[in-house]
């Protein structure tokens, strides 16, 4: 078992190789900012292709991670991990547990949790070695899946934007479009239906759509994301794939307002204002899909489903004092959301602060 490490500045705090020859493992450890706390973030196993694109994955994901910790209120920093592998042929209990060692071995600075490709039973597994895990099984004291919270979540972010645009925060009769309904997506439909809203949906994957149509035929389902975009729908709510407002999208984008689940929904930097120009009202990704960290950021306490949705309820609150950031400072809320992190991570790195 071995490891390199190194600081990054003036941005991450701590980054750590490593590499455990008998189980296969290769991966990457991120700690953007504990000025909040330890750093809480999931672990992400996929096939990069190269070691430079794994890093630069793990260095975007960490701070992404410090970010939402700061705006969900909790007193948390940000990290990320990623395995570097194919997790349908990679992925072994020894190389877990191995993962699990260089997580320990880190003494409380990292927390992690699941992501793309790692699920329940893998934390469960990395568990086994090391003390600093969520998103564990109930049986095993987690919280299981987050995405009741996440979607919960991204619907208060929807009302909270809804009363900032329309002087109200009912979605009753309001349309809202859907682009992916799998795990978080399917259920904010439900709770979009029990809101009187009209629901259009789109997804690459028939079953999720044919479940959607089981579960509520009165949902709209049309073809394709471009499809939805231009149809006549008042909010855009991407629950997929990153990427979805980007320079051909934005455009022909037909909705008043923005609030949705998929993370890094701007393709690059710049589209934000290109929304603002557009009078699109957009609800930065990262403060309203924080419903699923601060489930898991509550196992650290002992899971309770009704504390944590009290705290995932906050999300409306947060999202309005975004979006009235970015009207008095003349920015667009991407930027505000930015700006009222780093305040308040700076806030906890200044003497008072630390001896408070």
């Amino acid at each position: 078992m071995t490891a390199r490490v190194f600081t990054t500045r003036p941005w991450h705090e701590q980054v750590v190789f490593c590499h455990d020859e008998p189980s296969g493992l290769t991966a990457i450890i991120g700690i953007y900012s504990t000025a909040l706390g330890p750093a809480l973030g999931g672990t992400r196993f996929y096939p990069f292709e190269s070691e430079d694109a794994a890093l630069a994955d793990v260095l975007n994901l960490s701070k992404g991670m410090a970010y939402k910790t700061a705006l969900a209120g909790l007193p948390l920093g940000g990290g990320k991990a990623v395995i570097i592998g194919d997790p349908a042929t990679d992925k072994t209990p020894e190389l877990l547990r191995a993962y699990g060692r260089y997580v320990q071995s880190l003494g409380g600075r990292y927390i992690t949790a699941c992501d793309v490709g790692t699920f329940v039973a893998d934390m469960d597994i990395v568990a086994t070695e090391c003390d600093y895990v969520t998103g564990r099984s109930p049986e095993r004291g987690g919280a299981g899946d987050s995405s009741i919270l996440t979607a919960y979540g991204t619907l208060r972010g929807m009302r909270a934007c809804a009363e900032h645009r329309w002087g109200t925060s009912s979605l009753r009769d309001r349309t809202v479009g859907i682009s992916g309904v799998g795990k978080v997506g399917h259920l904010l439909v439900d709770d979009l239906i029990e809101q009187g809203a009209q629901v259009v949906v789109t997804d690459v994957n028939e079953r999720a759509i044919e479940r959607v149509q089981r579960e509520h035929p009165e949902v709209h389902v049309v073809d394709d994301t471009q499809t939805l975009i231009t149809s006549d729908i008042d909010v855009f709510a991407p629950c997929a794939l990153g990427g979805a407002l980007n320079d051909d999208s934005v455009p022909v984008l037909r909705a008043s307002i923005v609030c949705g689940a998929a993370n890094n929904q701007l393709a690059h930097p710049g589209v934000e204002h290109d929304l603002a120009a557009r009078g699109i009202l957009y609800a930065p990704d990262y403060v309203v899909n924080s419903g699923g960290v601060i489930q898991v950021a509550d196992e650290l306490h002992g899971f309770d489903f009704d504390r944590a949705k009290g705290v995932a309820a906050k999300i409306f609150d947060t999202t309005k004092e975004v979006l009235e950031l970015a009207d008095a400072e003349g920015v667009p809320p991407a930027t505000a959301a930015d700006r009222l992190a780093e305040r308040r991570m700076a806030a906890a790195r200044t003497p008072a602060a630390a001896a408070s």
